[in-house]
């Protein structure tokens, strides 16, 4: 784990205004043993090979310091307890390391009672999260319930000799298949033309829940992920900035050619926290190599303070 430089987190100060004017910058510490229960803390996942192994345009390993500036100068809501980890740096090829070394950081962080939320990173940082929260689950419930909601254009399900950010759900349902788990995946958002027939197929015989980019603003949508939140006991969500229309998030490995609306998107994910079912969460294809005006780092903040803000919530 590679401790951030503190000056990373300074930003505005409204010296004239109370505590409600606080900030982001201004409530983050270094993650320290005696960081309170229920604190929200950030991991970052500083990661390329997955990308690149999946033949995508690298950059993801620049996001989690891009997202930090972005929400640094945030203002504080109902997330209020925050702490910073550090990232997991990722060394030229070694992804399975780094996925090993972030499901390890993260289960630390949920056997103490905090919030993991993991700031990509391709999205390969899936089955690191996931792994996290199996690890946790494991030495606590026989046969855990477990949801994974992607939000994201593509299923990630492919087939390939080893790990790439188009395999994570995959090897999630592998795992689950080796450990006698149930395997329960919800995909929102998918592209029909960024998916192949193969990818469907595979989906349908996994029994995963997807609804296609051009469904997701209907009424339909959102009842069919209530249902599938209300058969599982933890939810790990993750959303994969792709999901998002090209114009609205121009960094990222693989621009979306239609998307989903940001006012499609924010009330599912919304919905998703108020559950008080999420245990793990994290944002990946952040690439600040190909972002604009940082428009798509200004997203991904918002959609991680959104995150924090409604597990915080329903954490009360």
């Amino acid at each position: 784990m590679h401790r951030l430089d503190p000056s990373i987190w300074q930003g505005r100060v409204d010296a004239l205004e109370d505590e409600s004017g606080r900030r982001w910058h201004q409530a983050m510490r270094p993650l320290e043993a005696t960081t309170p229960v229920g604190t929200t803390v950030l991991i970052g996942f500083a990661c390329d090979a997955g990308v690149t192994r999946n033949q995508g345009r690298p950059g993801a390993a620049e996001g989690p310091q891009a997202l930090r500036r972005a929400l640094r100068n945030l203002p504080l809501h109902d997330c209020t307890n925050l702490a910073d980890a550090g990232d997991i740096v990722c060394i030229d090829d070694a992804l399975e390391a780094a996925q090993s070394e972030l499901a390890a950081a993260t289960a630390g962080q949920l056997d103490a009672g905090r919030f993991p939320l993991v700031l990509g990173g391709g999205h390969e940082v899936a089955f690191g999260s996931f792994s996290a929260l199996a690890r946790h689950l494991a030495a606590r419930e026989t046969s855990p319930r477990i949801g994974v909601v992607n939000f994201d254009a593509h299923f990630d399900l492919r087939r390939d000799e080893r790990a790439t950010s188009g395999t994570p759900f995959r090897q999630i349902a592998e795992d689950c298949a080796a450990r006698g788990w149930p395997f329960s995946y919800a995909c929102l958002g998918v592209s029909r033309y960024a998916n192949t027939q193969a990818l469907f197929e595979r989906a349908r015989r996994l029994n995963v829940l997807w609804r296609e980019d051009i469904q997701c603003a209907a009424p339909e949508t959102a009842a069919a992920l209530a249902g599938f939140i209300a058969g599982v006991d933890h939810v790990y969500l993750t959303v994969c900035l792709d999901v998002l229309p090209a114009a609205v998030v121009p960094g990222v490995s693989a621009p979306a050619a239609r998307g989903v609306e940001l006012a499609v998107l924010e009330p599912l994910v919304d919905a998703v926290c108020a559950s008080g079912k999420v245990r793990v969460a994290d944002l990946a294809e952040l690439n600040p190599r190909l972002d604009l005006d940082g428009r798509s780092a200004a997203v991904a903040a918002r959609l991680a303070a959104r995150i924090a803000d409604g597990v915080a919530r329903a954490s009360r």
